[in-house]
């Protein structure tokens, strides 16, 4: 006797790895187009499933996932962050929501290293000089930019990610300063200094990171105030939610010269990022390239399948399963 699989929709083309998996275990629907999914399409696409492994991005917000069909019983995101997926509202339908914890750390803090380094060097204005063939040849003051090695970095949110990038920057003799929810252990600090009131880390910033999750009290944190705190000349790296920052306050910085240069990796509203930074020589900008590599997505989309095979193969709980707060 066959034993009838359950049906999981695959909101995105996630990697062929996954998909293999995921197809194995599974009575799949893929999305091989990789087209994007609006709220009514996606609770059409549900029926008769009883998991969605979903990403970052999909509209499950609290009209969508209450017009699901009964079927559903899961709902595994391929990301850390779930913003996108309202927690609260599946609890309420008694449905199950899992996240990829743990499997992000080094590609992430690897991506703000560069985004620090190539918003220092002044990356995106060498690389268009060249592709745009208006590079002349070298000069003694062409493209100087900002100093790395022994320089202070402020970070904000020093888990995994923030802990990871302050090991990089220790490569580079930077001193460290960050602002958490609460103090690390010493042994986990390695040196660090510690600011309990993040407002008092920015005087202390030549680069400030942002690897902070995306809260109600970190919404929109790094505003026009903040960037003042700053030292002139500083440089602001973002690889944590587009929403931490403002906009609006972070290009009329760019623009006034207060910031030497930013390094960008997330938006709010991604891929319609604001206007402004297009036009922004002094910004290195990246299109949302934190996990992407073969290692960390494969890593991703077998969490969620560890989280789906978990609940709906096993009848047990799933291992990241998210709380509603």
């Amino acid at each position: 006797m066959t034993t009838r699989k359950p049906r999981v929709l695959a909101t995105r083309h996630f990697p062929p790895d996954v998909e293999a998996r995921l197809t194995a275990n599974f009575d799949a629907l893929l999305n091989p187009e990789d087209r994007l999914y609006d709220g009514p399409g996606l609770i059409k696409a549900a029926a008769s499933c009883e998991g969605i492994m979903c990403a970052a991005g999909d509209p499950l917000n609290a009209q969508t996932i209450g017009g699901l069909p009964a079927s559903v019983r899961i709902i595994a995101t391929f990301s850390v962050g779930y913003e996108h997926v309202d927690v609260a509202a599946a609890a309420k339908r008694n449905i199950a929501v899992s996240n990829t914890p743990d499997v992000l750390t080094d590609a992430t803090a690897d991506i703000a290293m560069l985004c620090l380094l190539g918003a220092a060097r002044r990356a995106h204005e060498g690389a268009s000089m060249l592709r745009t063939h208006n590079w002349l040849g070298w000069t003694p003051t062409q493209l100087m930019g900002v100093h790395v090695t022994g320089k202070r970095l402020g970070i904000l949110g020093m888990g995994r990610i923030g802990q990871a990038l302050a090991d990089r920057a220790r490569a580079f003799r930077m001193t460290i300063h960050y602002s958490n929810r609460s103090r690390l252990p010493a042994e986990s600090e390695k040196g660090a200094v510690f600011h309990a009131d993040p407002d008092d880390m920015l005087p202390n910033c030549d680069f400030l990171s942002i690897n902070a999750p995306m809260t109600p009290a970190t919404r929109k944190w790094v505003n026009a105030e903040r960037i003042a705190g700053l030292p002139k000349g500083a440089i602001v790296v973002n690889t944590a939610r587009g929403g931490v920052v403002d906009d609006d306050a972070l290009i009329a910085a760019l623009k006034s010269g207060h910031l030497a240069s930013a390094g960008i990796d997330v938006f709010e509203g991604e891929p319609r990022i604001h206007q402004g930074y297009y036009g922004l020589e002094n910004a290195f900008l990246l299109p949302h390239m934190g996990s992407a590599t073969v290692e960390t997505r494969n890593a991703m989309g077998f969490k969620a399948l560890d989280n789906l095979e978990a609940f709906l193969l096993s009848g047990k709980k799933p291992p990241d399963l998210v709380k509603a707060s």
